[in-house]
């Protein structure tokens, strides 16, 4: 693969602030009215209307204080704030986190999965990959060389599970694949695994050696009444695990950009050995908010959860009352990924005209699963009124280029 194709595959087309251009014109795009309201990027959540957890700055100003000692970190973080986060994620995860070598503080999570899946995959390995998921995981694999061994997920048709198929998982390991690649809550769905799903995973792990990946960003954002089964507590060799989080998209910290992972040593030592090389630290001032994280006053994260919960409910109600319309509930997180009625254009086409016309922002479902070209997703972590007018303008644009069968 040359250098131009192996970049190529990343892209930033659909990242936030990116234009988007048409693949075909819109039949009388130039005769649309725009619909008047509020823009509303649903690319990514809106810190100003779910401002980060209260000291977060505070704690970033004392650092820059501090000077030198917390600039000049070690590649994988300050001593002490791992050590205060090996505790927290002990307790949160229900299993042991070691602060000395099982966990690496990153740039954001992002950097974190950019480290762990070049730290675990090189040209020719087969890596399984759920579709829908994350779009980066696909993308990073075939930046590296990797062949994908995709495994679908049946959100749409599951109740009280993710539905992941297992025994395509299962086929996956047979036909040679050694890494496993998800996130849970499942990015862009919002579905979360059941026990079941999760105990199931990691058995077929243990069988055939294989090391997991889980990105569980979401993990703390869930609603009520949706249990949560974590893949590090299982019964599954420490060193075949890594999980990736972080205090960004739950608690509005994405500027700070920090991530976390932890796991096996082998795999941690030398994610922090490429992060030397590619980042040196993830940011030094930047690493002492994490004090915050897990530390928040008492009663914020459920007014947080609780505030989320509103907005999702109202939405899922009002692309369920566009006809022929579908979405699921999500059971975490902030996403929702509707799937559309047939259109007159093409689904790039729409996301486009969304934003030309009524100044709404999605991201294509294709960027999640090839499977996927009617779906959009939506970061619902907006302000509630203008989330609420945003979607309705959607339901209207839909109208508009409602495919009716007839010509």
């Amino acid at each position: 693969m040359d250098i131009r194709t192996k970049f190529a595959k990343l892209g930033t087309r659909f990242a936030p602030g990116q234009e988007v251009r048409l693949e075909a014109a819109a039949p009388d795009r130039e005769r649309m009215e725009p619909l008047p309201g509020t823009p509303v990027d649903f690319s990514h959540g809106d810190v100003d209307a779910h401002p980060p957890t209260p000291g977060a700055f505070e704690a970033f100003a004392a650092a820059v204080e501090t000077g030198g000692a917390q600039a000049y970190t070690e590649y994988r973080g300050s001593a002490p704030i791992r050590e205060a986060l090996a505790e927290r994620l002990t307790r949160f995860a229900g299993a042991p986190v070691d602060a000395q070598d099982g966990l690496i503080i990153t740039p954001g999570t992002q950097g974190a999965l950019f480290l762990a899946v070049a730290a675990t995959v090189t040209v020719g390995d087969k890596v399984a990959i759920v579709q829908p998921d994350y779009f980066a995981n696909r993308k990073l694999v075939e930046f590296f060389e990797g062949e994908i061994v995709p495994v679908q997920m049946h959100y749409a048709g599951a109740t009280d599970s993710a539905g992941l198929d297992l025994d395509q998982l299962e086929e996956a390991f047979r036909a040679g694949a050694r890494m496993f690649l998800f996130s849970n809550p499942n990015n862009p769905a919002g579905v979360v695994y059941s026990a079941a799903e999760i105990a199931q995973i990691a058995a077929l792990a243990a069988r055939y050696d294989a090391t997991v990946i889980v990105d569980q960003l979401y993990s703390r954002l869930r609603y009520s009444g949706v249990p949560y089964t974590h893949l590090r507590a299982q019964d599954i060799a420490p060193g075949n695990v890594v999980t990736i989080m972080g205090p960004s998209k739950t608690e509005s910290l994405s500027g700070y950009r920090l991530g976390v992972a932890f796991g096996g040593a082998e795999i941690i030592d030398r994610m922090e050995k490429l992060q030397a090389i590619v980042s040196l630290r993830a940011a030094g001032y930047s690493q002492a908010v994490l004090q915050t994280w897990f530390a928040e006053s008492e009663g914020w994260m459920e007014r947080r959860i609780a505030a989320h919960q509103a907005i999702r409910d109202d939405l899922v109600a009002l692309f369920r009352s566009i006809e022929g319309c579908s979405v699921r509930l999500p059971g975490a997180g902030s996403y929702l990924f509707p799937e559309l009625p047939p259109l007159t254009i093409s689904p790039v086409d729409f996301v486009t005209a969304l934003r030309e016309q009524a100044g709404v922002t999605v991201t294509p479902g294709t960027e999640f699963s090839p499977h996927a070209a009617r779906s959009i997703r939506l970061n619902f972590s907006q302000d509630h009124a203008a989330a609420v007018a945003a979607v309705t303008r959607l339901a209207t644009l839909v109208e508009r280029y409602r495919f009716t069968g007839r010509t």
